[in-house]
């Protein structure tokens, strides 16, 4: 396969504009779940399996309940994300003054990107029999240390901690939304977009389109934690600092955040 296309189907934006059908939706869970099941099995305990048919459906029946947590729990998350994403952004374009002429155009195509993207995890979680988590109340001052709505060098700095913060958590989250293939391609896909809203507003802030050692692109202590293990060099035991020095080696690996470091970071500005 044509990795170029796979990439660029993965980042297709109109995927977020349709809903994802309820059948479709639980029929991918329930097949998942299914094969988990079995494949959790630990081997040796094969004969165990000649159990009656009601006990095998009830394990069956728990594991595919406890996906589902998993999977409803990380788009909860991610939804907390999208709301306040999506809510910064519309403050900032409805505030006269704040964003220069010149970088409207910008930020009114990533406010319609996050817009999109609430709709879609609402829709996905409804689809599964799950009510969304209600919008928080946001404090973007974060209870007193930034001024983003009056100072759009501020406004920017926060602009791109929310997507540095969007585009570790998805890539943490991954694991936990692999028991629905739908569910799992729309991560990526807002994941990628992520991705590049945070390139692009780092650009606007004539720093690099990634990150080097964490430090976040000459950003406030307020934002540490966004960036915190940023500088990692190791990846599977290889120290890729060694052969490509330290900046190179800790921007050629984006690290995860934890779904509870993402809601500390996400608390910080909710009410």
């Amino acid at each position: 396969m044509n990795i170029l296309r796979l990439l660029d189907k993965l980042s297709y934006d109109k995927f977020f504009t349709t809903e994802a059908s309820r059948l479709e939706t639980i029929t991918n869970m329930s097949l998942f779940g299914k094969k988990a099941a079995a494949a959790a099995v630990p081997l040796g305990l094969g004969t165990m399996m000649a159990t009656s048919a009601k006990a095998e459906t009830a394990k069956t029946n728990l594991t595919g309940a406890v996906l589902k947590s998993t999977l409803t729990d990380a788009l909860q998350l991610a939804l907390v994300l999208e709301y306040l994403e999506n809510e910064y952004y519309s403050i900032g374009l409805s505030t006269p003054g704040l964003i220069p002429t010149s970088d409207r155009t910008v930020f009114m195509q990533i406010s319609k990107h996050e817009s999109a993207h609430v709709s879609f995890l609402k829709s996905t979680l409804t689809s599964l029999g799950i009510t969304p988590g209600n919008k928080p109340t946001f404090d973007f001052t974060a209870s007193g240390n930034f001024s983003p709505f009056t100072d759009y060098n501020q406004f920017l700095i926060l602009a791109q901690a929310f997507e540095d913060t969007g585009v570790r958590a998805y890539k943490g989250q991954a694991g936990n939304v692999m028991s629905n293939k739908v569910v799992l391609q729309a991560a990526l896909q807002i994941h990628s977009v992520e991705a590049r809203h945070a390139s692009q507003v780092r650009r606007m802030r004539a720093n690099k389109g990634w990150i080097e050692l964490a430090d976040g692109g000459s950003m406030p202590s307020a934002t540490n934690p966004v960036y915190a293990g940023e500088d990692n060099v190791n990846q599977a035991g290889y120290n890729t600092g060694t052969l490509f020095g330290a900046a190179a080696g800790s921007a050629a690996y984006d690290e995860i955040l934890s779904g509870s470091d993402a809601q500390t970071i996400a608390s910080l500005f909710i009410v």
